[in-house]
């Protein structure tokens, strides 16, 4: 059977990945600042920092509307998966039901099944990497949603943020928490509930022990051994590798992936952000 995974754009998949033509990535809108970004291979990461950073205002996002997820469908592929942010995170996963609905009334016969990651990211990455492995081998659609669904259940997100600016302006700080944890340089240590909903898990006095919090829970759960870990940096590559080195000299993951943040990616985590998922 022929298939195809689509995406949104908050799936940061690899270089490696998007040459792939197995992917489909239907991208997000972001704006800040007075200018607008397409979330797409013309995505300047420089320029949204840079726009951010001057604007006291949140940057607002707009999920892809249905439309651009029926283009994205009608690729002739038998089997069509399609991965999308949390649903309480962002639109796009409605967006993209809806457009699978308009899809199964103009041609029945294509198997399509929208994945609510109840995650970003790094974590969107992963499942798309885990439906290509499942499909690629051949197992039949219903077997892969199977799988999938559960492992997604099983997957954990973390991420540590270098600047709590954007919480700040999209009010999930209070202008008081803000300033209390700049001045003492608080670093947030968050993750994702099963839901998809942001949670504080911890915070350290410097991004270092954050990152060291970070990599001692993920070390503390026996579950995961033997996944692989994907981490996505937002402008901090080299902080992406020490993270790396942690965590094989502390976990015991088959293998670790990095990968650089796109828009939305950016948005959420900001400049100097790093994002894991396993």
């Amino acid at each position: 059977m022929s298939f195809k995974i689509v995406v949104d754009s908050c799936c940061d998949l690899t270089p490696q990945l998007l040459k792939d033509p197995c992917f489909i990535k239907v991208p997000l809108t972001i704006r800040s600042n007075g200018s607008t970004f397409v979330d797409d291979e013309t995505f300047d990461q420089a320029d949204l920092l840079w726009a951010m950073k001057q604007s006291e205002d949140a940057p607002s996002t707009s999920c892809p509307p249905p439309q651009a997820y029926l283009d994205a469908y009608q690729c002739g592929a038998e089997d069509i998966y399609v991965v999308t942010l949390s649903a309480l995170l962002s639109g796009s996963c409605n967006s993209a039901e809806q457009a699978r609905l308009l899809m199964e009334e103009e041609q029945p016969q294509v198997n399509v099944r929208v994945f609510n990651s109840c995650s970003a990211a790094a974590g969107e990455l992963l499942i798309a990497m885990k439906i290509r492995e499942l499909a690629g081998a051949g197992l039949p659609f219903k077997k892969v949603v199977r799988e999938v669904d559960q492992f997604i259940y099983r997957m954990q997100t973390m991420f540590v943020l270098e600047s709590l600016e954007n919480l700040r302006k999209n009010g999930r700080l209070t202008r008081l928490q803000a300033v209390i944890t700049g001045a003492l340089k608080i670093k947030l240590f968050m993750g994702a509930t099963p839901e998809g909903e942001i949670c504080k898990l911890g915070q350290a006095l410097s991004i270092r022990q954050a990152l060291t919090k970070m990599v001692d829970k993920i070390a503390s759960d026996a579950e995961h051994a033997g996944r692989t870990l994907a981490i996505v940096h937002c402008n901090c590559l080299e902080r992406a590798f020490q993270v790396k080195t942690m965590v094989e000299n502390k976990c015991r993951f088959a293998s670790v992936i990095i990968s650089e943040a796109g828009g939305i990616t950016s948005v959420y985590a900001y400049d100097g952000g790093i994002v894991v998922a396993y």
